[in-house]
């Protein structure tokens, strides 16, 4: 088990106050803070090697392209990806699911042809497939969830599959309920039925191990600012062949082979799928971020996760008024969200961005899901590497004095 008290000292932002108190951040699932090596190698790069990639023969642009290369094997061997050029570079989770919902659908989907979400997914892996359906005339389906926030997998195979479901796109965790599906299981019913699977990974890949051969699945979307990198850059997991049979998502720079005025061939992968000059330096620093996390071992940080989740859920009982919701903390990974009785969301993170502690209020990009808990909005505390069980009793303490404050 590492030390957590010497991972913080790693992170320069957590030396700082906010409204005179220490800074306890629980919003990890928006975005995380980045350690000093992050921070470092991105200014490296902008002191030293400043250059664009692949079309350079001085040195600096070979320096570039190296470093840019290097983070793309880093990444694949993260998740055990079988190659390399299986990792596509994005700006963000949005973009590589929107990718697929682009290249992958103009290839294989026909009008009367069937798409199957979960009720608990992020706007980012609904409102593509929603553009798809106006495009193609697909429909859409939805695993419905059980009381406790939980996949109703029994339904998958007994009412949702037809013959015309083509795949079937989820999230492996979900950032509001903090429900772990059971991707592999998925993946499973889905090849027997040959269904494609993408997997929505932004909340699971920072996490916990995630082995996409394991998986099964074809496709796996992630971002690196919510796993200690850079903003601005995104990565798409997709199986070797699949990514050989598509059309390029967007078109221009360094995506073609040639180009004449009357037509243009693609480049090899996964470059025919980044067009125009890359996010270098993010994807520099996201190389060095999973060095990080490789270095802690992803199974420490998960068990410093799931100590702190079950701690917090825990704690977060002792509260008068306050419901949590989703699975218990065994199915679960460090997202809670919650409202207190009689207190909004929106006032109750100000009261406690008084104290010092940042969380996150509002639909967290899931209104469907809002609708179908029968709220609103919730206040979200998410966990992560560098968060203390102190941190927890201090966020208590300010739910106390908020009741105290606020409850209407």
């Amino acid at each position: 088990m590492f030390d957590v008290h010497a991972v913080r000292q790693d992170f320069p932002i957590l030396k700082r106050q906010v409204n005179g108190k220490p800074l306890i951040y629980l919003d990890n699932a928006a975005t995380t803070q980045k350690p000093e090596t992050v921070i470092r190698a991105l200014e490296t790069y902008y002191r030293s090697y400043n250059a664009n990639v692949h079309r350079g023969i001085h040195h600096l642009s070979e320096a570039a392209t190296l470093a840019y290369e290097e983070a793309r094997h880093k990444v694949a061997r993260f998740i055990n990806a079988a190659h390399p050029e299986e990792i596509v570079f994005t700006r963000n989770a949005t973009e590589s699911i929107n990718l697929v919902a682009y290249s992958w659908s103009r290839r294989h989907l026909r009008p009367g042809d069937e798409i199957i979400l979960t009720e608990m997914e992020h706007h980012s892996n609904l409102v593509p497939w929603q553009l798809v359906r106006e495009r193609y005339g697909v429909q859409l389906k939805f695993i419905p969830l059980d009381d406790r926030g939980r996949l109703r997998l029994d339904l998958l195979e007994e009412e949702l599959i037809t013959p015309r479901t083509r795949l079937i796109a989820l999230t492996h965790m979900s950032n509001v309920l903090g429900t772990i599906n059971p991707v592999a299981e998925v993946v499973q019913v889905a090849q027997r039925h040959g269904i494609r699977v993408l997997v929505d990974g932004a909340q699971s890949v920072p996490h916990f191990p995630v082995d996409v051969q394991a998986l099964g699945c074809d496709f796996l979307a992630f971002s690196g600012h919510k796993m200690l990198g850079p903003t601005g850059i995104g990565v798409l997991y997709g199986r070797r062949q699949l990514l050989a049979e598509l059309d390029p998502f967007l078109g221009g720079g360094d995506m073609i082979s040639t180009v004449t005025w009357e037509a243009a061939t693609w480049n090899e992968l996964p470059y025919k799928f980044e067009a125009g000059t890359p996010s270098i330096a993010p994807a520099i620093g996201l190389g060095y971020a999973v060095d990080y996390l490789s270095e802690l071992g992803t199974d420490n940080v998960w068990r410093h996760e799931q100590a702190l989740t079950r701690y917090a859920l825990e704690a977060l009982q002792e509260i008068p008024g306050l419901t949590v919701y989703g699975p218990e903390a065994h199915q679960r990974g460090g997202v809670i969200a919650f409202n207190l009785a009689g207190v909004h969301p929106h006032d109750l993170a100000s009261l406690l961005d008084e104290d010092g502690i940042a969380i996150r209020a509002g639909h967290h990009c899931a209104q469907p899901l809002m609708r179908r808990l029968q709220v609103t909005a919730t206040a979200r505390i998410s966990l992560y590497v560098y968060n203390l069980r102190g941190e927890i009793e201090a966020l208590v303490r300010s739910l106390h004095r908020a009741r105290q404050v606020l409850a209407v």
